[in-house]
């Protein structure tokens, strides 16, 4: 036989609960209106890309080391010693940058040479600049 405890129990008491309610606040208040244009969800991803490549230091300074080079180019050769890491953890990096349009390459006989994209990295500081800031000072 089933028994229903709470009916037995509690049978005698009815429990009121005060339904106190909080004003509610000016819609306004937390729905204000966009005052600028929101980062598009194609420049989101391409942005999030770009970041993705450059939050990693040994890719950080081989963007420094290419970018104080004569003419912002310099060989593969040239890059190795400097960061540490081995010629194909280096060409790794610098295909992750590459593909992330930070730099480009250009294949002479058997060394390659990467260079700076003229504006990329204004162009990251740029939409951060303008996405990701309130423009209050």
């Amino acid at each position: 036989m089933a028994v229903n405890i709470d009916s037995r129990l509690f049978s005698t008491h009815t429990c009121q609960m005060a339904l106190d309610l909080l004003p509610v606040a000016s819609p306004a208040a937390c729905c204000t209106p966009a005052t600028s244009t929101a980062i598009s969800e194609q420049d989101a991803v391409q942005l999030a890309r770009t970041l993705k490549a450059l939050a990693d230091p040994a890719r950080l300074r081989l963007l420094s080391l290419i970018a104080a080079q004569d003419g912002a180019e310099a060989c593969v050769c040239d890059l190795i010693e400097p960061v540490g890491l081995s010629q194909p953890t280096v060409s790794h990096h610098l295909k992750v940058l590459t593909d992330a349009g930070l730099i480009t390459r250009d294949k002479r006989g058997v060394w390659a040479y990467f260079a700076l994209v003229p504006g990329a990295l204004e162009s990251v500081t740029r939409h951060l600049g303008t996405h990701l800031t309130s423009g209050v000072s």
